[in-house]
């Protein structure tokens, strides 16, 4: 039986991860230091069913201080999802807590690597090393210049498993996530703080006209990148993770309005630092090379999250928009 480690299990996308691989026929080891950026009890909470399998073995420990070669034995591949996350969050004081989580902890488990025969290292990268950029969609050869500092210590990363790679043959392969969205989302996370607003009558904030555009992904199609990539031959190579369905976000607040039945109460606030106009992922070299293909369309997947919020169908039918 397969062993696989999956930091960062508590989150949104580690304990999806981790449900996905005992499914798959794994042992899984989560890690997890239930970092305060958000309330951990709604982490606690993602791997509440996972506590109770067999296969799976819980850490809660930092990646800066664990014994990771003692965490490491018998793990055949490795699924770093681990970070400090939030683009807005990662200016300022707070770039410390950021640098340490997702540059230095990832440098410390590609060191153990070293010494470990894994068969891969699945590093969770992020659009955000492309900043701002014109040039759509995006490619993985496309120019990097991350505008936060959160995207900058993504990039960060994605270099070190190259290096690492490069130098010590780790057998990384990096995955650039498009706006993952779907039931256990952050709160922080815009597709969750407006169907809370809406179900509960309070206003929604947008920060610019809201006529920028996301390539939204839904978390299964996600999980479905990092189990190809598990089983690709791609080693040191960078793939996008997209869902294939670049909206504005105007028009998904139309959509959460109608799967809602109700008006949302929207108020328009000025833009603000770090964040990009516009979003597309070129999945073209995922194709080709993991067999990626996303499978959810953004309306089944809102549907997915309003109901997993407390929300329900009211009148709507998947398929009118």
């Amino acid at each position: 039986m397969m062993r696989s480690l999956v930091t960062g299990v508590a989150g949104f996308i580690g304990s999806h991860l981790a449900e996905r691989l005992i499914k798959e026929g794994h042992k899984v080891v989560g890690v997890d230091c239930f970092t305060d950026y958000y309330a951990r009890s709604i982490k606690e909470e993602n791997i509440k069913g996972l506590l109770h399998e067999p296969h799976f073995t819980f850490f809660e420990a930092n990646l800066l201080e664990a014994n990771l070669r003692e965490l490491l034995i018998g793990v055949d591949y490795i699924f770093h999802q681990a970070a400090q996350a939030g683009v807005r969050s990662s200016w300022g004081v707070e770039f410390e807590v950021y640098t340490s989580h997702n540059v230095v902890a990832t440098q410390r488990l590609l060191e153990v690597c070293k010494g470990v025969r894994i068969q891969r290292f699945i590093y969770a990268s992020s659009s955000s090393v492309y900043g701002d950029s014109e040039e759509l969609p995006l490619r993985e050869q496309s120019p990097l210049k991350p505008v936060s500092p959160y995207g900058v210590t993504k990039l960060a990363g994605e270099y070190l498993c190259y290096s690492y790679f490069k130098n010590f043959r780790i057998p990384v392969i990096s995955l650039r996530y498009f706006t993952v969205y779907g039931p256990r989302q952050r709160p922080d996370m815009a597709f969750h703080k407006f169907i809370k607003a809406i179900l509960h009558g309070e206003n929604i904030e947008i920060y610019g006209d809201g006529e920028q555009t996301r390539d939204f992904t839904f978390i299964s199609d996600a999980i479905e990148g990092n189990i190809l990539a598990m089983r690709s031959d791609a080693v040191g190579e960078v793939f996008n993770i997209g869902g294939g369905s670049r909206v504005s976000v105007n028009e998904v607040l139309d959509s959460m309005q109608k799967i809602a039945g109700k008006s949302a109460r929207i108020v328009y606030r000025d833009v603000q630092k770090g964040d990009v106009r516009h979003t597309l992922a070129d999945t073209s070299k995922t194709k080709k090379y993991l067999g990626y293909v996303p499978r959810v369309d953004l309306i089944t997947g809102l549907t997915k999250e309003w109901k997993w919020l407390g929300g329900s169908e009211r009148g709507y039918k998947i398929g009118m928009i």
